[in-house]
């Protein structure tokens, strides 16, 4: 009986520290207006998802916007925002990394560099 005792103490305990540990997260939408088609939405996917506090990263290149959910306690919305440059893309008001730029395909690269789908 003390066994079990000591078993229902010890999960109710275990389910009171966890709910105390809960992080805060917060969803942040960055205009990326410099991406292009489903590659630039997949290279940033990837790289972000990486990255410490970051939970869930979802690129929308028809609307050029990265919605970013990420715990308060780890990053912000300006870390993101570098971490999207660094990636070689315009994010907000932080412009694209310049050898990261250079190193995207150049379908990935700015209409006015060469780059884009072509509409036919």
């Amino acid at each position: 009986m003390k066994k079990l005792q000591f078993i229902v103490l010890f999960l109710i305990g275990f389910a009171g520290v966890s709910m105390a540990q809960q992080k805060n997260q917060l969803t942040v939408t960055i205009k990326t207006p410099t991406v292009q088609c489903q590659e630039c939405k997949e290279r940033i996917e990837k790289y972000l998802s990486h990255e410490e506090g970051i939970q869930k990263v979802n690129v929308d290149y028809k609307k050029k916007t990265a919605t970013v959910t990420y715990l308060t306690d780890r990053t912000n919305p300006e870390n993101i925002k570098a971490l999207i440059a660094n990636v070689g893309y315009d994010a907000d008001d932080v412009t694209a990394e310049p050898d990261s730029y250079k190193r995207l395909p150049t379908c990935c690269k700015k209409p006015e560099d060469g780059g884009g789908h072509k509409k036919e």
